[in-house]
């Protein structure tokens, strides 16, 4: 690891990478405590991604199979099974607020983990309040946002969203299998396109693309969609192209 400068921007190098047993990554980070509406646009284009304070682009030497991707959300057109998984979700009621954090948050957090630990052997151990905080609720601003989904008064999905006038930004959904036949997960990006069309957003960044891989390749089903072709500093123009599957 390499500090750079006094702004806490660092380097990560020779890490193992998280989605491929055989690849190293190297992730660029920027710690940021306070981050505008234009500084946070122009890292969005440029392939960011924020949890909490901490905004992360790869800059894996070796290896490009995450590319950053964005829906075209004006020209998005929902499909039928698509106006099913709404049509199956008119009961389930979203709440969208500046992010929180409660008992249920947790519990629900940990289930969803539980879960994926077991079906799709991802790590798990329960999260703790402060790293909840730390990941979900610290770095909040006027752009972020938690959707909150219940069913029968109890928390069944969390969404959390930043909301910029050219953008949206899905940073993380988490949700209670117990209702696998509502599709949470996809209803939950099926309600941001909806809300980008009515506030006349052009564009939802979903991070990073893997085709064909088995947690990060279901993006690709929401067409039209848009791929970063170059890696560009933040001073250098980036090359969005429409992909074609």
């Amino acid at each position: 690891m390499h500090i750079l400068n006094e702004d806490l921007e660092f380097v990560e190098e020779n890490r193992q990478c998280s989605y491929f047993d055989d690849e190293i990554s190297d992730m660029r980070y920027r710690y940021m405590n306070h981050c505008s509406v234009e500084e946070y646009q122009n890292m969005l284009e440029h392939g960011w991604r924020r949890f909490g304070k901490m905004h992360f682009v790869p800059e894996c030497a070796n290896c490009t199979k995450c590319i950053s991707m964005r829906i075209d959300a004006k020209n998005y057109k929902f499909s039928k099974s698509e106006k099913r998984v709404i049509s199956k979700n008119k009961d389930t009621k979203l709440y969208i607020q500046t992010p929180s954090i409660t008992k249920d948050h947790l519990n629900l957090y940990d289930k969803y983990h539980k879960y994926m630990h077991d079906k799709k052997q991802w790590p798990y151990q329960p999260i703790t309040p402060d790293d909840y905080v730390r990941s979900y609720v610290q770095g909040k601003d006027k752009f972020t946002k938690e959707f909150l989904y219940f069913r029968d008064e109890k928390l069944i999905a969390v969404a959390l969203v930043d909301i910029l006038p050219k953008s949206i930004s899905a940073i993380y959904c988490f949700y209670d299998h117990d209702y696998e036949n509502l599709s949470l997960g996809k209803f939950s990006i099926l309600a941001q396109i909806k809300i980008a069309k009515e506030l006349d957003i052009p564009y939802i960044y979903l991070g990073y693309w893997i085709k064909d891989h088995f947690s990060m390749g279901y993006k690709e089903l929401y067409k039209p969609f848009e791929i970063l072709t170059n890696r560009a500093s933040l001073k250098e123009d980036t090359i969005w192209k429409k992909y074609e599957l």
